[in-house]
């Protein structure tokens, strides 16, 4: 059974930083990529930052410049590091890893969410 559990949200002024993590556990073979997607509300979710086992980084349009996506590998946990806030990156934000299960299956697995809310 594989578990993602997310930890760092909270509220943080405009302006300020936050640091996210995400952790995997369990019958983990391999992850691929690993990443943050995040939901406001009245709004569809969307893709803020994704990370390949290999290092590679792809970031949406609205945080380039402002978050940071990171791995460690050894340890399956996946970091996204905020900073310059806006309030619009107001959100529950999401993980998720792409994972190979040592059972053979392959799939696309979420943490619970974490509440980032950035306000004055």
């Amino acid at each position: 059974q594989v578990q993602l559990v997310e930890s760092g949200g909270g509220l943080v002024q405009p302006g300020g930083s936050l640091r996210l993590s995400c952790a995997a556990s369990g019958s983990i073979l391999s992850i691929n990529s690993m990443g943050w997607y995040r939901q406001a509300p009245g709004k569809e979710r969307e893709l803020v930052a994704a990370i390949t086992s290999g290092g590679s980084t792809d970031y949406s349009n609205s945080v380039k410049g402002r978050f940071t996506i990171s791995r460690d590998n050894a340890k399956y946990t996946v970091y996204l590091q905020m900073t310059s806030l806006k309030p619009e990156d107001t959100a529950v934000y999401y993980c998720y890893g792409a994972i190979l299960t040592a059972f053979g299956f392959e799939s696309d697995y979420w943490g619970q969410g974490t509440q980032v809310t950035v306000s004055s």
